[in-house]
């Protein structure tokens, strides 16, 4: 009895606290996420499918080597997912394509036996051979254009690019996303990743302006970029008077993304503000020492819905981190790499990239 007293008012205490203070959960963040591994890795190589490259000049196994860091749309009730895969050939031993897949269930998906999006004889080939075309993020526009951002690499630069769809199969390539910007001025800069703001209507995220302006997070670095756009296709990277670029967010020291910040999917308008899913890179000196060296870890920013370059709040820490073979093990050991998001059936399916070889899947209440 005297024991029961004593911890009577430390457990008053604890059950006081606010939610987020017993987990890596604030109550404007999405989750928790459980990952499924009954079932992931969801979307594992393939070397029975082929392609005739346009570029190459001969057939290859695209999908052969790896298959990661995917986009998701609900379309028509399903779940269309567009994701990276690599050859095992060429200088870089493997070039990049984006596939396509199918699903009723957000969990089993039906492939495309040809890549919907690839380097080809075409404007954007210096940009794109012959690394390839990497990391796809869908949204659709408000007049139901898909729009996607994507990564070319040239073997030296990553540059940040776009292209629209109205089927997710057939797509025009719109060219450089920073191509026009400052006089041209970030055509030959490193740019990567690119996450629209949206609203979500129904199961459609719908790109969204705030003040007249369409928003995009953007790179892998440690500061996290902003630029805006008119329409989607050409885009400027904020700047300050000084030209220095309009950092959004920074990276810390002590934590999962001391090293870089990269967007994962699209950011989104919620009751709370502008709410971004982000992959953080690791460095074990300086950086969390739980996790391993280069570790890729998710966090998630919250920003003012009003001034979308203002951070209002972020998680103390990861909410999702590698921690099975399939995650640890592969082409970059140590990888989650959050890029395609659904609502989809009452719940969110998050879909990742895992080790830079295979793709998986957590889920989330809504």
């Amino acid at each position: 009895m005297r024991y029961s007293n004593l911890l009577r008012p430390l457990w008053l205490l604890l059950i006081s606290l606010p939610v987020w203070a017993q987990s890596p959960y604030k109550p404007w963040m999405l989750g928790p996420f459980q990952k499924q591994n009954r079932v992931n890795p969801i979307i594992t190589p393939l070397k029975t499918t082929t392609f005739a490259c346009p570029v190459r000049g001969e057939t290859v196994r695209w999908e052969e080597k790896d298959v990661f860091n995917p986009a998701a749309v609900v379309r028509n009730g399903k779940v269309y997912m567009i994701y990276r895969a690599e050859d095992v050939v060429g200088k870089h031993a493997g070039t990049s394509r984006l596939g396509l897949a199918v699903s009723t269930d957000g969990i089993h998906f039906k492939r495309m036996p040809q890549p919907v999006f690839y380097p080809n004889h075409d404007a954007m080939k210096v940009y794109e051979w012959e690394g390839g075309c990497e990391d796809p993020r869908v949204v659709e526009s408000p007049n139901g254009v898909y729009v996607m951002t994507y990564t070319a690499y040239d073997g030296d630069k990553a540059r940040l690019c776009v292209a629209t769809s109205r089927d997710l199969q057939t797509w025009q390539k719109q060219g450089l996303a920073f191509g026009d910007a400052y006089n041209g001025r970030y055509r030959n800069e490193w740019s990567k990743s690119g996450a629209i703001v949206c609203r979500q209507v129904g199961s459609r995220m719908v790109a969204q302006k705030i003040n007249g302006k369409y928003w995009m997070y953007w790179g892998d670095q440690p500061q996290l970029y902003v630029a805006t756009s008119d329409d989607l296709i050409h885009w400027t990277p904020l700047e300050t008077e000084s030209g220095q670029r309009v950092s959004a967010a920074n990276s810390r020291k002590g934590k999962h993304d001391v090293r870089l910040l990269e967007p994962g999917p699209y950011a989104m308008l919620t009751s709370k503000g502008i709410l971004l899913i982000y992959n953080g890179m690791n460095e074990a000196k300086t950086g969390e020492p739980n996790l391993p060296e280069g570790a890729y870890a998710g966090g998630q920013l919250l920003f003012d819905a009003a001034n979308p370059t203002r951070l209002i709040d972020r998680s103390e820490t990861y909410f999702i981190k590698p921690d099975q073979p399939y995650e640890t093990d592969g082409q970059v050991n140590q990888v989650c790499f959050l890029e395609g998001m659904v609502p989809f059936r009452g719940k969110w399916f998050l879909y990742y990239g895992t080790a830079d070889s295979k793709i998986a899947v957590a889920v989330a209440g809504r």
